[in-house]
């Protein structure tokens, strides 16, 4: 996933990217045997807990200055099934935007590499009382800085 040409934006700023590795647990798998379609999202919510907690952006971060980010979309593209006790890697990137969202896009592979599945997500901030917040926090407005001049890549 390193310098994923295909994800720079028009500014050319490089997403930021961070890699979670885990096992297939039998209490994941669905009645069939594979994982079951529903633990994706709390996959894809350890991606995120990884990339912020790398960055400086996790969700206590923004609880602490005021604000949420909950998921506004959501969406994944199943390629090929996860087995129990199969060991597998999320890779998380968050996509630059100056927008005032937050965008992820992420790619589960397999102990080969192989793509298992695709998903994304976009995330949007709102004040703790639930108010969208048209603008980036000013905390979060500080890192995009850091992030664009290239210290955080």
């Amino acid at each position: 996933m390193r310098n994923a040409q295909h994800l720079l934006n028009p500014d050319g700023v490089p997403p930021l990217e961070t890699v979670s590795e885990r096992r297939v647990r039998f209490e994941e798998l669905d009645p069939m045997g594979i994982v079951w379609h529903g633990r994706y999202a709390s996959w894809l919510e350890d991606g995120r807990e990884a990339l912020g907690a790398r960055y400086g952006i996790s969700y206590l971060t923004f609880y602490e200055h005021g604000c949420m980010a909950p998921v506004k979309k959501f969406s994944l593209d199943y390629i090929r099934p996860l087995l129990h006790d199969h060991t597998y890697t999320i890779h998380t990137s968050l996509l630059w935007s100056a927008a005032a969202r937050m965008d992820f896009r992420y790619v589960i592979t397999d102990a080969g590499g192989e793509v298992m599945t695709r998903g994304e997500t976009t995330q949007l901030f709102m004040t703790l009382k639930g108010e969208l917040l048209l603008e980036h926090p000013s905390f979060y407005r500080h890192f995009l800085e850091r992030w664009k001049r290239g210290e955080l890549l």
